[in-house]
């Protein structure tokens, strides 16, 4: 092997080797850019958790493949009043509290069953924890919202007809 192709290849793996450890390292922001919400990364992470419990993957995609926490987080911070998105922050911040006590783990951490039980009791007590239920409510609204506005259901769910519909010459006047 020639001696410039060996230095070359050498200069190619140690730059390599530098820049890979940026690529996994954890930068604490969510994925998306947010005008009005301040959210962690450990708060979009909770999110696709809780995303991923009301729309599970089974034979379809479900919200952690279709990434529907971008969504609500996107809609959240685009289409909500400054009021609702601060009773947003605060019910994410209350949800984690909550759950932390019923469960003693994170939401992220706790099983299926776990999870689901958790916002069965939320929707439960919804005059005890209002926060919490209205962070609930937001974040279920907006998930079921981009599922069903998702590529895979428009696509391949929903049978598309042109707008005047089909002519039925038999139909009752």
């Amino acid at each position: 092997m020639p001696r410039r192709t060996a230095i070359r290849n050498l200069l190619i793996i140690a730059g390599g080797a530098m820049v890979l450890p940026a690529c996994y390292s954890k930068s604490g922001k969510p994925t998306i850019q947010l005008n009005n919400l301040s959210l962690t990364e450990e708060d979009e992470l909770f999110l696709e958790a809780l995303c991923e419990t009301l729309v599970p993957e089974t034979d379809s995609p479900g919200a952690k493949s279709l990434k529907l926490h971008l969504f609500v987080m996107k809609m959240v911070d685009d289409c909500y009043k400054t009021e609702d998105q601060q009773m947003f922050i605060r019910g994410l911040k209350e949800f984690d509290d909550f759950v932390k006590e019923k469960v003693s783990k994170s939401f992220v951490k706790a099983s299926i069953p776990e999870r689901e039980e958790l916002l069965k009791s939320i929707q439960q007590d919804k005059e005890k924890n209002n926060a919490i239920y209205k962070f609930y409510e937001i974040t279920k609204s907006k998930t079921i919202q981009g599922y069903l506005n998702s590529e895979y259901v428009m696509t391949n769910l929903v049978k598309y007809e042109l707008v005047p519909g089909r002519y039925n010459g038999h139909f009752p006047a």
